[in-house]
Parts: C-alpha cells; structure tokens; sequence
C-alpha cells in the first residue's frame, strides 16, 4: 500500500513540471471593443509586458490592465489576442510557451541557431 502511494506521488510530481500550452478558445458573436490605448512603463530586468486586452466574461466584454509578469527562461510569452473566424470572434489567452532555449524570443523550431552562446 505504502509502495503504490510513494509511486502515486513520485507521478504527480513528474507530472507537475509539464509545460502544457494554454490555448483555451472562446467564441463569441460580437466583435470586441477597440483597444485602450495604454501607456507602456520602460522595460524592466526579468520581467515581460503583458498587454491590456479584453476579455469575455459574464456575457460582456471586460478590460484587464496591463501589467508585468515574471520572465520564465526557456519559455516564450503569447499575447492574448482576438481575431474573426467564420463571423464570430475567437479569443486565445495564450500565455507561456516552451522552446526557446537561448532566450531571443524565437522558437527553437524557428530559430536558425537555438543554442546560440553569443546570445543572452
């Protein structure tokens, strides 16, 4: 019983640090508001933008600020976004994705030389 328990946990921990793509869909039938415009603070060390955006909740439109978030090495960041597919709007809250193993914002399936060690 204590084995089956100590192998459950060993699983889930591994499972854990699954990178798993966050492109959740939402559809709906009317176009999203203009974007507002946004005064974009200076880049800082360590951190990625993350850009004003709406969102679709509680069957309206809903503004989210843009703020800053921690930089994860290794990964690159997907900015929310909207566009019109067979007249209605999708939406894809993107987020981090896997695959770019010397940090220059292209990924490793697109990048002539991923491991590049001139980069930073």
């Amino acid at each position: 019983m204590i084995r089956k328990t100590i192998i459950a946990a060993v699983l889930a921990a591994s499972f854990a640090g699954v990178a798993i793509p966050a492109a959740a869909v939402v559809y709906v039938r009317v176009a999203p508001p203009e974007s507002r415009v946004e005064h974009v603070p200076p880049p800082r060390h360590g951190k990625v933008w993350v850009a004003g955006h709406y969102e679709y909740r509680n069957h309206r439109y809903q503004w989210v600020k843009g703020a800053w978030v921690k930089e994860r090495r290794g990964y690159t960041y997907h900015q929310p976004k909207w566009e019109e597919r067979d007249g209605r709007w999708a939406y894809e809250h993107r987020g981090w994705q896997r695959g770019d193993s010397d940090h220059d914002g292209v990924r490793n399936g697109q990048d002539r030389a991923p491991n590049n060690p001139n980069r930073s």
